[in-house]
């Protein structure tokens, strides 16, 4: 896909929404587009958190491994949704698994590319950062909800 199609989705993207034109040409050179087959791996735990994707179709299942109890699905993300925070955040490893439960198709953002262009516009990062915030909390919330709801059905 040409660069400009892919400036194209960016702009139309719910997470970049109302974003300044000037932040979406300033981020446009860390954005590349992405396909995930039915049933891909996206991303382990553990391993290093280079990239963020923004959803334009499919779904995206994100779990976590539960020992014992296997893998626990924590929540399902969607078109007009982001899949990972961790490469905000040092020292850049994930925090859960994901995997495709549709064909997915996204734009990938490069992590350390965009922590670059925030360091060179502050602006632009501190408008990052308040969007992603909101997704931490959220993820927080889904994350606290299905493991009370797995342990405590244990309990009863």
């Amino acid at each position: 896909m040409h660069t400009e199609d892919i400036s194209i989705l960016l702009r139309n993207h719910s997470f970049l929404e109302d974003l300044k034109p000037e932040y979406i040409d300033t981020i446009l050179s860390c954005a590349s587009n992405t396909y995930f087959p039915d049933g891909t791996k996206i991303f382990s735990e553990g391993e290093e958190a280079k990239k963020f994707y923004l959803i334009r179709t499919g779904k995206v299942a994100i779990e976590v491994n539960g020992r014992e109890k296997g893998s626990i699905r924590i929540l399902t993300l969607g078109p007009g949704q982001v899949l990972g925070w961790s490469w905000l955040v040092s020292p850049y490893k994930w925090h859960f698994d994901a995997y495709a439960t549709d064909d997915v198709r996204a734009v990938a953002l490069d992590g350390e590319c965009l922590r670059n262009k925030c360091e060179e516009n502050h602006d632009l990062g501190y408008e990052l950062i308040k969007r992603f915030s909101g997704i931490l909390e959220a993820r927080l919330k889904a994350t606290r909800i299905q493991l009370l709801d797995v342990y405590t059905k244990e309990i009863k």
